[in-house]
């Protein structure tokens, strides 16, 4: 295959729903990390992405090795809107996800239920601690894909290690067998060891907040504690907020 010919390749690439665009090492990395099937892996400069694997990612670094084939620099520049800094970017399939199946899962992991959410890279940083804390997945309504470039930069690929996917709406739900909170200001205060298990954590975008129709679905609301005069936090320290209280305080135990 010609360089050329990958310029628009990636740039199909953008808008194909059944592909992920991973602009750099770290993407890169936890795809292999976490099973993804990459199909092609763009770079520089083979010798300096095979240090650089090395040294951040020993354990997928003989695989980025045989994967990656470098390509001229002026098509490379081509081949993303900004120039990923670690001199690779890679085309993986994304993997078949079932929104049943998330929602019957058994542990006790929670689900992260976003509503809206209007920044990409936000988006993205919701993911990535997701994934840090194991909850069971991420969904998201609204416009935007959760599987666009910007977001998967700001996961830095961690949508491989677990489910992420969108919804039409809060009407998907309706069948769920999870205790669904709102995590709303206006809630009562979150204690930690009274999360039950298996919760969906409902968190409205930073302007706008949960919808009405969301938010009445909720079986509880749910605040955040915080220092008087403080409005409001990003969204993604919100979702890092709740999930380490969950996760620092052990597996949660069903409120009475």
């Amino acid at each position: 295959m010609q360089d050329g010919s990958l310029i628009p390749r990636f740039g199909r690439a953008r808008r194909d729903e059944a592909l992920a665009v991973l602009e750099g090492l770290h993407p890169l990395k936890h795809a292999l990390r976490f099973g993804a099937e990459v199909l092609e892996v763009a770079c520089r400069d083979e010798s300096e992405l095979r240090r650089l694997a090395a040294a951040l990612a020993p354990d997928v670094g003989e695989r980025v090795a045989q994967l990656a084939r470098a390509v001229e620099p002026g098509v490379f520049e081509q081949l993303a809107p900004f120039v990923p800094s670690t001199g690779v970017i890679s085309l993986a399939r994304r993997p078949a996800r079932d929104l049943a199946a998330l929602l019957a899962d058994e542990r006790p992991a929670p689900i992260v239920l976003l509503q809206d959410p209007r920044d990409l890279g936000n988006l993205g940083a919701c993911v990535r601690v997701a994934a840090a804390a194991d909850a069971a997945g991420v969904l998201s309504t609204g416009t935007h894909d959760p599987w666009h470039p910007d977001v998967l930069r700001g996961a830095a690929g961690l949508h491989f290690a677990l489910p992420v996917m969108r919804l039409e709406g809060p009407d998907q739900l309706a069948e769920r067998d999870r205790p669904l909170l709102a995590i709303d200001p206006a809630g009562d205060p979150l204690v930690p060891a009274e999360l039950p298990p298996r919760a969906l954590l409902a968190f409205g975008s930073e302007r706008h907040g949960l919808s009405g129709e969301l938010s009445g679905l909720a079986d509880a609301h749910l605040s955040i504690p915080m220092r008087g005069g403080v409005s409001s936090l990003n969204l993604a320290t919100s979702v890092a907020a709740v999930l380490f209280a969950w996760r620092l305080c052990g597996e949660p135990t069903p409120s009475s």
